[in-house]
């Protein structure tokens, strides 16, 4: 695996990772918004946070990531999209609980 530093938009990355970082922490404040689900339900939600907030992070720092595949998951446009996606279920989730 090749990586190549290289910063676009650091006012957005940084606002990605910022949200990213945030939403780490509220898991670790609130765990029981993950774990109160059914497993069939919490693995696919642990795997969008895993490839959303990792995407983000790496976004954040300014690694981009040579391979095709590599670089297709974690292109700005579907890290963001996954990031959305996971901050706004467990926004919903909180609420109802």
């Amino acid at each position: 695996m090749i990586i190549e530093t290289r910063q676009q938009q650091p006012g957005i990355a940084l606002l990605v990772m910022l949200v990213a970082a945030g939403l780490a922490i509220w898991l670790l404040l609130e765990p029981t918004l993950l774990r109160g689900l059914s497993l069939p339900l919490r693995l696919p939600l642990i795997g969008l946070g895993v490839w959303a907030l990792g995407a983000a992070f790496t976004h954040g720092m300014g690694v981009k990531v040579r391979g095709r595949w590599l670089r297709r998951a974690v292109s700005p446009l579907w890290s963001r999209l996954a990031l959305v996606v996971f901050a706004l279920t467990l926004v919903i989730r909180a609420l109802v609980i």
